[in-house]
């Protein structure tokens, strides 16, 4: 299948440079481009793009509130935050507005292709320094605190084991080679999760294992 893409930047030449190398990549096509929050959403509501990737600081509706609009809607479409800001509060804005991933502009650029092809399988995907940061943000929590904790308790065991290795950064292939269990059965149990635990996507999932504390954040 071709992963449709999107572009939302107000920067002309960062479309251009994504466009290019999306382009070249086997199994992308760009779809559309968007200069503005509001052109994003548009743009994803009309074509029903797999992935769009968004900027946050642009004139208008910023990619936050864009961000928000199209994880609202009912087309399936992820979002990835790609951007120079590399700050706290954009990180954790996005997250809340559904994002399914977040990058920094400085990442390779075949790393930002393989995080479009993550994300439009249905993971979820941080920058590494992103997921340093939200591992400290989440060993500064106290977990009693968390409303996550009382939801966690509603999974079966081999759920909270598979959301544990989740928690922890695993691919489903992963889980399955660590569970002895096969790649199919790894992906039936994310699903499960992500229905009985009312994630968006595997982000959500990495976050409540950390809220419920199914993984032991460190600094």
């Amino acid at each position: 299948m071709t992963v449709r893409v999107v572009l939302a930047d107000d920067q002309p030449l960062v479309r251009a440079a994504l466009r290019m190398v999306i382009g070249e990549a086997t199994g992308m096509e760009v779809v559309g481009e968007a200069g503005t929050g509001a052109e994003a959403v548009a743009l994803a509501g009309a074509e029903h793009p797999d992935v769009v990737v968004m900027d946050i600081r642009m004139p208008g509706m910023d990619g936050i509130e864009a961000t928000r609009l199209i994880a609202e809607g009912t087309g399936g479409t992820q979002v990835i935050m790609l951007t120079t800001f590399d700050d706290d509060d954009y990180l954790y804005g996005a997250l809340r507005a559904g994002a399914a991933g977040f990058l920094v502009k400085d990442m390779a650029l075949d790393d930002i292709l393989d995080a479009i092809r993550v994300v439009a399988t249905g993971d979820g995907l941080l920058a590494p320094s992103v997921t340093r940061r939200l591992i400290r943000e989440f060993a500064e929590r106290p977990v009693s605190a968390a409303p996550a904790v009382r939801t966690a308790l509603g999974i079966t065991d081999r759920e909270r084991e598979v959301l544990t290795l989740i928690g922890n950064g695993l691919s489903n292939t992963e889980i399955a080679a660590r569970l002895s269990i096969s790649v199919a059965t790894a992906k039936t149990y994310v699903t499960r999760l992500l229905a009985k635990l009312d994630a968006r996507d595997r982000v959500r999932l990495v976050i409540i294992a950390y809220e419920a504390g199914l993984v032991a954040a460190t600094r």
